[in-house]
């Protein structure tokens, strides 16, 4: 195991699963032909990509007990992120999501899963709440609570925290993981136990009502968090605290695929807030990584390591 007896400097609970993305871009999903297998979903894509960044990480998820399931396994490992959290669900195939590619900003997404997917078998019995409870950075989805028994894990990983710093929820809003509703509810009470917020500007109007940046962000602060994050895609970011506004520019990229953006800018704020940077820096950082990712095709495998973050910038700096 990567942790070798060491808590995580950053710990996810969530999504995992096989991205199957086409290799031809701009091709409608019937007329594909040749197809590139990856690891996917948000929680194990952020894990991933605080991993490049150095960080001790570790995954808490569940995969079916079939191939793709030991798939994402070797993956994980192989990426770094510590799977010893991920469990087996046998009866539930691990997830399979296929995209179209629609540069720049039309990326549709086919989940073949179901509210009985593995990732949403989590129980509260079960979760390594020692390991939760220290971790540098607890990094929840509101997808995670869409469903029991995942919602109540998480409820009660929350509790464990005890609104400790770093204790993130992405806003990360998928609308068929919630077929009858109650996203803006269960992020409502999230938000209460958590002290980080982080989503873009639609899934800040699920939670809060309101669209435009600053107002989201109030609301956030408002709705119990210390930090709250506003990704604008291309348009840069936006962070608040009570006593700060940040609002940096989005970086310039030739957009290839912009699904695995908001999962890179998740690990490299991580990276910034275990490094104890000022907010100004934590952003500019991530923003610059969402921009690399967004260049590329894949999500999970794509994600920048720290040194060409930092040249991203100085280019940027230099144009």
């Amino acid at each position: 195991m990567l942790l070798a007896g060491k808590t995580a400097e950053v710990l996810c609970v969530g999504r995992v699963g096989v991205d199957v993305y086409p290799t031809q871009i701009g091709v409608p999903l019937e007329d594909v032909e040749t197809f590139g297998k990856f690891l996917g979903g948000s929680a194990a894509n952020v894990a991933v990509a605080a991993a490049r960044h150095g960080r001790r990480t570790a995954l808490i998820s569940k995969t079916g007990n079939d191939p793709f399931g030991r798939f994402v396994h070797s993956k994980l490992r192989q990426l770094g992120v510590d799977d010893c959290f991920v469990g087996l669900e046998s009866g539930s195939p691990t997830p399979v999501t296929f995209c179209e590619i629609f540069p720049p900003d039309t990326f549709p997404l086919f989940f073949y899963r179901t509210h009985t997917s593995p990732d949403l078998r989590l129980r509260a019995d079960a979760m390594p709440v020692e390991h939760i409870a220290q971790a540098g950075v607890f990094w929840a989805t509101l997808t995670g609570c869409s469903a029991e028994p995942s919602r109540e894990a998480h409820f009660a990983a929350w509790k464990v925290r005890g609104r400790s710093p770093n204790t993130v929820l992405d806003l990360d809003y998928r609308p068929k993981f919630w077929p009858r509703g109650g996203a803006r509810e269960q992020a409502r009470a999230a938000l209460a136990l958590c002290t980080v917020a982080v989503g873009n500007r639609e899934e800040c109007q699920v939670a809060t009502g309101e669209s435009d940046p600053v107002r989201a962000a109030r609301a956030l602060l408002d709705l119990g968090v210390e930090l709250a994050v506003v990704k604008r895609g291309p348009a840069g970011a936006l962070a608040m605290t009570a006593e700060q506004v940040v609002d940096v520019p989005g970086q310039r990229v030739e957009v290839v695929n912009g699904l695995g953006a908001g999962d890179a800018f998740g690990g490299a704020l991580c990276h910034g807030l275990l490094a104890g940077w000022d907010l100004e820096r934590c952003l500019r950082f991530a923003n610059a990584a969402g921009g690399l990712v967004a260049g590329r095709l894949e999500c999970s495998p794509a994600m920048p390591v720290t040194a060409e973050v930092e040249a991203a910038l100085a280019d940027a700096a230099d144009a």
